[in-house]
């Protein structure tokens, strides 16, 4: 089976860089291109160059990286007298230069430098990193744009030197391509090395506690926010890039470990019960709540939270891709509702591709003790995720899962009128199951009551799950 659907390669091979596809119809010109979508599809393209998948395309792939790279170039501000000077359009029609689609689009110029050498990409990377970025990180304290200097990066200015002062966490998303950028501009090594540490050090603090952006002095109130004016939403995708540069620069972290921790915490609520933030995460979260804020899921965050589920969240990282893989057409668009999976508006998006993509291209089964006894002991069962609560309960569609199983008990029982011991059993699962999600065994129907994690070196090793017989469905 291949590891990446030949839709997506497809996907990206006609319509990159623009930003979004209408299915039967063709791209959204409204939105049009963008440096960033382009950098994404070439950090896709590159990683399937080298993949057996794709050893007979490796020509028309590279082909298609020198195009996009072709195609950045045209998108960077190459007028010295502009602050924007060395940054990239957020989209082809649009005056903004945003830090962040700097710090997206300089690792993928880098590595159609590699791929190529030509010294035109090395170039333009460079001119990124220690012109326009170090200008988003210096010279807002020195116009008077912030009161004083804070280490991360001014969100934006335009070709018309009109700042956007605020100070977003999701530029830590920048920290691999100032990485990238010490190994092959060796003269302005301790330049990038200050950044990096800077701008961790000023947004450390905003991703521990969830937020969005810095609103500094003087036109803002100095202060931590997100999105929403109580300050309780935040935007999925921001925080899970934020951490994906963190965790490329210092591993798993504490700061790493507490953001990502507190975020996949947030769970289902009464409003959307269907939703599973081991798929990936919804679009809106409630940080203050700790619910999802959305009924759908923002797919892109599957492809960027690979690295780190892979490593410390192998249940997740295995369901995921399962999911995903089960679903490919759907997950190609970029909201994908909790209950179904059908798409919130009808545009198929390049980030989430690519992402995705590369979700595909690096996944291995992960292999574990408890995982190894599964193999080997375990039951194949069918659990039915929970996509509805109260008077009407409904399921979605079964998912395959091996589990340890074991008689209930009596000891651990609150036995409930009308059931007795052997209505009930307990199951030792890798599977991130729920509450009240259903598994069925032998043809028979059981609703999970109750679900306790087990960890090993700070990692869910498995999940001790009760169940009971379900009588009326």
């Amino acid at each position: 089976m291949p590891a990446v659907p030949e839709a997506y390669y497809e996907y990206v091979m006609e319509y990159a860089p623009y930003l979004y596809v209408v299915p039967d119809v063709g791209p959204d010109l409204e939105w049009g291109k963008a440096a960033f979508a382009a950098a994404f599809a070439v950090d896709f393209l590159f990683e399937a160059y080298f993949h057996p998948q794709f050893d007979s395309r490796s020509s028309e792939i590279e082909a298609k990286i020198v195009e996009l790279a072709n195609w950045i170039l045209t998108q960077q501000c190459t007028d010295a007298e502009k602050l924007a000077y060395g940054g990239f359009k957020s989209t082809e029609n649009r005056t903004e230069y945003y830090a962040v689609d700097a710090c997206r689009t300089v690792p993928a110029l880098l590595k159609a430098y590699e791929l190529t050498s030509n010294t035109a990409y090395l170039n333009s990377a460079t001119l990124a990193g220690n012109v326009f970025l170090f200008n988003m990180q210096h010279k807002p304290s020195l116009l008077g744009v912030h009161d004083r200097y804070y280490g991360g990066f001014a969100r934006a200015v335009s070709i018309s030197d009109q700042w956007l002062a605020e100070m977003d966490v999701v530029c830590l998303h920048g920290l691999p391509a100032l990485r990238m950028l010490c190994e092959v501009d060796p003269t302005s090594k301790s330049q990038y090395e200050a950044g990096m540490v800077d701008v961790v050090n000023f947004c450390r603090v905003g991703l521990e506690e969830c937020f969005d952006h810095y609103s500094p002095l003087p036109s803002g109130d100095g202060g931590w926010h997100r999105v929403d004016q109580a300050d309780r939403i935040i935007i999925d995708d921001s925080l899970a890039y934020a951490l994906w540069g963190l965790y490329d620069y210092e591993g798993y972290s504490n700061t790493v470990q507490k953001a990502y921790s507190y975020i996949n915490a947030i769970g289902a609520s009464s409003a959307y019960p269907a939703y599973n933030p081991a798929v990936c995460w919804a679009g809106y979260l409630d940080a203050v709540s700790k619910v999802s804020a959305c009924n759908y899921y923002d797919a892109v965050t599957a492809g960027i939270l690979a690295p780190i589920r892979r490593d410390h969240d192998k249940s997740a990282y295995e369901y995921s891709h399962n999911i995903i893989a089960a679903h490919a057409d759907e997950f190609m668009f970029w909201g994908v509702k909790h209950v179904d999976f059908g798409f919130v508006e009808n545009k198929q998006a390049m980030a989430t591709v690519c992402w995705l993509g590369q979700l595909f291209l690096g996944y291995e089964v992960p292999v574990t003790r408890f995982t190894q006894v599964l193999s080997s002991k375990g039951e194949n069962l069918t659990l039915y995720p929970i996509t509805a609560a109260g008077e009407r309960t409904a399921y979605g569609e079964g998912i395959d899962v091996k589990a340890i199983v074991l008689p209930a008990k009596s000891e651990e029982l609150l036995l409930e009128p009308g059931y007795v011991t052997h209505d009930y059993f307990a199951m030792h699962v890798f599977a991130p199951v729920r509450r009240h999600d259903k598994i069925r065994r032998n043809g028979t129907d059981y609703q999970i009551q109750t679900v306790q994690d087990y960890a090993f070196k700070g990692e869910t090793a498995y999940r001790k799950a009760t169940c009971r017989r379900l009588t009326n469905q």
